[in-house]
């Protein structure tokens, strides 16, 4: 029983495990483009009860 890979199959997987190192490196040099200094702001600020936010939509108690 002969279990050795064929050329065509070794081929073929270097070949994908290139494109996954390829299309990574690719998603890496796309998301560096935005900016998440603005979300990661909000997400780590003090949270303020008595505003009214998008996040916290209750408004203040005792308002009527």
């Amino acid at each position: 029983m002969n279990n050795q890979l064929e050329t065509w199959q070794v081929i073929l997987i270097i070949v994908g495990v290139l494109g996954v190192i390829w299309s990574n490196i690719a998603l890496l040099k796309y998301s560096a483009k935005f900016e998440m200094k603005k979300k990661i702001d909000e997400q780590t600020a003090p949270f303020d009860k008595d505003k009214v936010t998008p996040k916290n939509n209750k408004p203040k108690e005792g308002g009527d």
